[in-house]
């Protein structure tokens, strides 16, 4: 929740490997999915290549517990060995050190989300934790292959409302503190030598400004400022000469755009721009900093080039597989490449790349079991709200199946402001299987769409936000294609916020309701949020509602004080260590519906935070909501 992410090609340029399909021959399609092919720990993910382009490393399971943790190999060899012990928690985020001999992990505590930076060693196993510090958040910030022995990462050590930036002496392991926060920055940027260049602050009337330093020694100037309502703008990086920063920038447009502004005057020249979808990042060259490519969402992933011999590679790439494609990981020298497509009605397939043979040599599914079944489809639809404005996004309709008169889940994305892009879902999927149209909304105040869009979200939690949940519930039943009495809602993080409040705002519209992690009273939500969120306070008072000044207006939308009209059941599941919707955030909800005879059903999680990561507590939820969902929705 809160979460602030074109050439003629001839055949013999190409190997491409019948590997893929390879698959659907040996294994015959099968109807039923198990919970497990769905929501089990993937066999392999997360692959990257090592700096020297010799090792891979992949995520996997070990010793049968499901628990992901870091493997290595050697390429063209069978010498796979797990490097990481973990059995309290999944590894989900790591990168190489450019001594090819160690790898950095980041880890939590049960989902308290207090990440700590780890150091092993892959041939010894080793393992150290860079940042030992009780209640404090670790991230990296810039890990560079020129400056091999320095990683410069940030720490909310010292004051745990906003982070400070330490570089990590790689020979020693020794934490220095390069860059204090004031108290009001809200991201750092380093140039190509690893300097504190820039910064982004929030100020207390919800702009932020974008301050640069011309040395080390000297004060901050300002180069551009933008508005909350232009928030999806950020720094991006330096060019290598330190003249000029690449900017996602919302400033004179509705849209997003990918700018590059003077570093001396704040002068800034439009890169690329859509009139209709938000650019997200950027692609760079490893020794020059040079734009390589970019890319954003429509439908769809849509890929921009800025360097013809990328290009080139990129798109013999594209040739390889099906699906939306992602470059995940390069060697130093930007020969080989680990390529991921990822595709609607299939497992993800992971890809090595070669650029100087041009040959691509197919590796693994990350969850090889999917191939046995046949999967459904994820179409992108459109509708016009109540208010006259579009909304998009996705319908999975069952296999074998007419999309009509179908009982239908509602099935809500989180942040809100993110959106939902199409892909696989195992969410969705499941309840394909099962025999429900699963209908995914990009409300307004979802991001993606232009900041006209994302605005029209402003301070519209339980209203127009949930108009439009309600208003894609009437067009799936117009179009003959969701049964008006069997619907069903559920989400996670916002979208089990939007779960309550479908129960308790619109008790009509839904037979049943299914609440991850959701809020269910905004006063003591925002009472509550992580100490690190504070340069973001004015944010949630515009976007949600002010705490000291509207508390009327927040209990209006807030399911717990409309509980009195929750007629329909309703499942509640919650993490314990959830930092940012705390438990009582579900209990409190639970017991409201206990009181006024409401079926309900609460599942606790007591080593989870927000959002279920362990394979065995995802599949004993899953079982539960399938269970639940056939109890109430046929």
């Amino acid at each position: 929740m809160f979460e602030k992410n074109y050439f003629k090609i001839t055949l013999f340029t190409l190997t491409i490997l019948i590997i893929p399909t390879v698959f659907y021959l040996i294994y015959p399609k099968s109807n039923h999915i198990p919970l497990k092919v769905l929501f089990g720990t993937p066999a392999k993910s997360g692959l990257k290549i090592s700096p020297d382009g010799k090792k891979l490393s992949y995520l996997a399971p070990t010793n049968g517990d499901g628990m992901r943790n870091i493997w290595v190999k050697t390429i063209g060899q069978d010498d796979d060995r797990a490097i990481t012990i973990q059995k309290e928690r999944d590894i989900v985020q790591y990168i190489w050190a450019f001594d090819n001999e160690h790898l950095f992990y980041i880890q939590d505590n049960n989902g308290d989300e207090n990440y700590h930076i780890y150091k092993v060693n892959i041939n010894t196993k080793e393992t150290k934790d860079l940042t030992p510090f009780q209640n404090t958040r670790a991230s990296f910030l810039s890990y560079e292959k020129h400056l091999p022995n320095q990683m410069i990462i940030t720490l909310n050590m010292r004051n745990k409302k906003v982070f400070d930036v330490y570089k990590i002496d790689l020979k020693t392991d020794i934490l220095i503190l390069i860059a204090q926060n004031p108290g009001n920055i809200d991201s750092w940027l380093t140039d190509f030598s690893n300097n504190i260049k820039a910064a982004t602050i929030a100020k207390p009337d919800g702009r932020y400004d974008a301050l640069v330093k011309d040395n080390n020694n000297s004060n901050w100037r300002k180069i551009a400022s933008w508005s909350l309502e232009e928030d999806r703008s950020k720094l991006l990086h330096f060019s290598r000469d330190g003249q000029f920063i690449y900017a996602c920038d919302s400033r004179d447009s509705d849209t997003t755009r990918l700018v590059k502004i003077n570093f001396k005057t704040g002068k800034t020249e439009v890169v690329f721009s859509d009139l209709n979808y938000d650019f997200d990042d950027i692609i760079k060259n490893q020794d020059t900093n040079e734009l390589l490519a970019g890319y954003y969402q429509k439908e769809k992933k849509e890929w921009i080039f800025f360097n013809k011999k990328f290009e080139s590679d990129m798109k013999l790439a594209m040739k390889l597989d099906t699906g939306d494609i992602s470059l995940q990981s390069r060697d130093s020298q930007d020969k080989k490449w680990i390529i991921v497509f990822i595709k609607d009605n299939g497992p993800i397939s992971y890809w090595l790349f070669d650029r100087e043979t041009k040959k691509g040599e197919f590796l693994f599914y990350n969850m090889p079991e999917l191939n046995k079944y046949k999967l459904a489809n994820t179409e992108p639809i459109s509708f016009i709200s109540r208010d006259n404005i579009k909304i998009n996004g996705y319908l999975t309709c069952p296999i074998n199946k007419k999309c009509k008169n179908l009982p239908m889940v509602l099935f809500v994305h989180g942040g809100p402001w993110t959106r939902d892009n199409w892909g696989y879902n195992p969410v969705s999927q499941l309840f394909a299987n099962r025999g429900y149209a699963v209908l995914q909304v990009n409300f307004r105040g979802s991001t993606g769409y232009g900041k006209n869009f994302l605005n029209y979200g402003n301070k519209q939690w339980g209203k127009n936000m949930q108009n439009d949940l309600t208003d894609a519930v009437n067009w799936a039943v117009s179009t003959g294609l969701a049964n008006p009495k069997k619907v069903a809602i559920y989400g996670g993080s916002y979208g089990g916020y939007a779960a309550l409040a479908g129960a308790a705002l619109t008790p009509d519209i839904f037979c049943c309701a299914i609440d991850i992690v959701g809020p269910s009273n905004l006063i003591t939500l925002l009472q509550s949020i992580p100490p690190y969120w504070s340069t973001g306070k004015y944010m949630f008072q515009k976007r949600v509602g002010d705490l000291e000044t509207e508390k009327e207006f927040l209990q209006s939308i807030s399911p717990l004080f409309h509980a009195d009209k929750i007629k329909i059941p309703v499942m509640v599941v919650q993490g314990a260590n959830d930092p940012r919707v705390k438990q009582a955030e579900s209990e409190q909800i639970v017991e409201a519906m206990k009181k006024n005879g409401v079926n309900y059903e609460y599942l606790l999680f007591t080593d989870e935070g927000h959002g279920l990561l362990k394979e065995v507590n995802k599949l004993k939820f899953y079982q539960a909501a399938e269970k639940f969902l056939t109890k109430y929705l046929g």
